[in-house]
């Protein structure tokens, strides 16, 4: 058989992108939107996640469906990435942070749609692997660093969003602090098969904070440094 194409990787992205509307309008009530922003439908139909997964893994890079990219980690299903960057509503002016940078595609998309982002995860070759990923591509805007990322980024914050690619057990103080007034957050809370839920947070002025629940999901959990 005959190697994908850069034309057959665009027909399959465009695909992709076609799936994770069906999905959205099938999830609209529980989403609370039918359909794309359309900023960020564009980053998906233009960002190769192909070059954000592992070789043997290319001929899968465009389904739904989340992939191995070792250290028992995985790429979100495009759906899910599309979905929590989605929930942040980003602006162009925004400073973002991720947990949890793995292979660097939701970085490279949230780089898109925002003014800076910065990303940290625990495992040193992903930041290194990430880093050439993003390079590669003239991703000038993203700063990475190998951390703890259940304590954030303190000489950064405070940021306009957080994104966390992780399950964590309950809110995360230490993130929610790093918040801007009018921040948004979105992470997956809880514990254990069925037992995790895909959550919206935001700031307020008064540092208060909200939380949202928007649907089931199945995350590996955050690794933390003790």
């Amino acid at each position: 058989m005959r190697a994908l194409t850069e034309v057959h990787l665009a027909t399959l992205r465009r695909h992709m992108v076609e799936v994770i509307e069906i999905e959205y309008d099938l999830a609209a009530d529980e989403i609370g939107a039918a359909s794309l922003d359309r900023r960020l439908r564009e980053a998906l139909l233009r960002m190769p996640r192909h070059r954000f997964v592992p070789d043997p893994f290319l001929a899968l890079a465009y389904s739904d469906q989340p992939l191995p990219i070792g250290f028992d980690k995985t790429i979100s299903q495009p759906f899910m990435s599309a979905l929590m960057i989605d929930l942040l509503r980003l602006r162009p002016d925004d400073r973002v942070l991720e947990v949890g940078t793995g292979l660097g595609y939701q970085t490279a998309l949230l780089s898109r749609l925002a003014a800076g982002v910065w990303s940290v995860d625990v495992v040193e070759e992903f930041v290194l692997s990430a880093a050439e990923r993003l390079h590669a591509l003239e991703l000038t805007n993203v700063t990475l660093r190998v951390g703890d990322g259940g304590r954030g980024w303190p000489d950064e914050a405070p940021f306009d969003a957080i994104l966390v690619s992780a399950a964590v057990r309950t809110l995360p103080i230490a993130l929610a602090g790093q918040l801007a007034s009018g921040g948004r957050m979105v992470l997956p809370i809880g514990e254990g098969e069925g037992g995790q839920r895909l959550v919206r947070v935001e700031r307020s002025g008064n540092a208060d904070v909200s939380l949202v629940e928007i649907m089931p999901v199945q995350f590996t959990h955050l690794e933390t440094v003790i």
